[in-house]
């Protein structure tokens, strides 16, 4: 399975294929030559129309494009068995770093369009800052397709947290 980094050094295997700089693809892909180092640097997987661009840049044929579609999905998800990490979670940090790998590669923006959840409480919730209630966690992670196995077990850490059994993620 494709993971994050796996796609990002992919990227930027095609990049140097091509030869191009990162300005020379920005031309190309019309992305910003940041935005589109971003996309490459293995920390948070680029959204489809960024990676498309940044792939049609380096001079992709477009009949490759849905394999690598296939690959961008596979590495939309976390790898790690996010219910271990959803029953292993011992603060709202934890908490909300699973919940963040279920929701990836959904950006804030639209999380809060598919959910109706303000995007500062969906923000707050991934970084650990505040208690989600279950209910309109339940919400979020069904929208963005949770197992029924996933969707119990973020149910269920919240019941942990809510009820003290949790602690709470220290200060920075």
């Amino acid at each position: 399975m494709e993971d994050v980094e796996g796609f990002a050094a992919a990227l930027r295997r095609v990049r140097r294929h091509a030869g191009l700089s990162y300005r020379q693809l920005a031309d190309r892909a019309h992305y910003s030559h940041p935005h589109l180092i971003r996309a490459a640097n293995g920390k948070q997987l680029p959204t489809w129309d960024v990676a498309a661009a940044y792939l049609t840049g380096c001079g992709v044929p477009s009949d490759l494009l849905p394999v690598w579609h296939r690959r961008w999905q596979e590495a939309s998800r976390d790898p790690r068995d996010i219910v271990g990490l959803l029953d292993d979670a011992e603060t709202l940090e934890d908490l909300g770093a699973a919940v963040a790998a279920l929701a990836r590669p959904h950006s804030l923006r639209t999380l809060e369009q598919l959910t109706g959840i303000p995007r500062a409480t969906i923000q707050a919730w991934l970084q650990g800052t505040r208690l989600p209630g279950r209910d309109r966690l339940d919400h979020l992670v069904r929208t963005v397709g949770a197992t029924p196995a996933e969707r119990s077990a973020v149910a269920h850490a919240v019941d942990r947290l809510s009820s003290g059994r949790l602690r709470p993620a220290p200060a920075a």
